[in-house]
This record gives C-alpha cells, structure tokens and sequence, in this order.
C-alpha cells in the first residue's frame, strides 16, 4: 500500500482552538459582540484594529479591519447564521473591501486554496467561578501552510482577547 501524499495534500479539516479566559461568559460573548471590544483583539500580534463596523444579529454582517504598518489594512466580513446567546455564534468569513464588497483572495496575495465563504462556530462554555472555555472552529481549511498561519493569528488575537477581558 502506498502513502500517497498528493491525495492527503487535498483534504480539508477543521481548525479548532479552545482558550479557557478568566472572564464570565458574558464578557466573553461581549468581546465578540460589541465593537468597541473587537477592536481591542482583531488581527495577530503586530496588528490593530481600527474600524469596526458590527450588525451583530442573525442575517445582519460585520466589517473588521486589521492594520499593521507593514502591510496595510485588511478588511474581512462576517456574516452571521446563528446566533445563540451566551452559547455559540456561527458566521460566513469572506475578506472584503473597505466598503465590505467580497473580494477574491488570490486577489489580495493569498494563495489559490485559500478559502472563500468559510463556516466558523464560536461556542462559550460557562465554567463557573467567572472562567469561560471558548472555542473557535474554522471549518474545511484545506491541509496546508495557510492554515498552520490562520491557527497562529488566531492564538495570538485569542492571547490578545484575554488581556483585552481585563477592561470589561
């Protein structure tokens, strides 16, 4: 039997990270929910985050910018499927335009697997003594170094997210 790693190359997975905060859920689910919030953690470490723009409610769309000097700002949309309160948010990730129009990643310099309409679920778990377990799933990355990348931004927004729990 041979190990073909041209076929294991094309599968997709699931991105899941999990971080335990120590935070009520309810300052967890407003980090997510509340732009002035999100600002503080959106993008990787050497990023800001200065525009928010939050429909927060099922059918309704976000815009958040991340910024760095290095590389601009990068803007990205999420549109909300289901939103459980305190529980789980699930959305449609796209990159976009300033204004919010869907743009092509190869487009902006992303590689040509990279994906479009991607399925993410943010679910909260209340732990008690105000400590939350949250964790975030990308869903059907294709296996690649794009992905180890998203997984390491994402650690570093969550990192950034716990010291940003402080102020709420």
């Amino acid at each position: 039997m041979s190990n073909d790693h041209s076929i294991q190359d094309t599968n997709k997975r699931d991105l899941v990270v999990t971080r335990v905060f120590d935070a009520s859920v309810e300052h967890v689910w407003k980090a997510w929910s509340d732009p002035k919030y999100v600002m503080q953690w959106w993008g990787p470490e050497g990023f800001t985050s200065p525009q928010t723009t939050m429909n927060f409610r099922e059918g309704g769309t976000s815009l958040v910018c991340m910024r760095s000097p290095e590389y601009g700002d990068h803007y990205s949309t999420w549109q909300y499927e289901k939103i459980i309160p305190m529980q789980q948010i699930e959305y449609i990730h796209n990159l976009s335009d300033k204004d919010g129009n869907l743009v092509d990643p190869i487009s902006m310099g992303m590689p040509p697997d990279f994906p479009q309409n991607q399925r993410h679920t943010v679910t909260f778990k209340d732990l008690g003594n105000s400590k939350t377990e949250m964790t975030v799933t990308e869903h059907d990355w294709p296996v690649s170094q794009m992905m180890e990348m998203s997984k390491l931004g994402l650690e570093q927004c969550l990192k950034k997210m716990a010291t940003s729990l402080v102020s709420i």
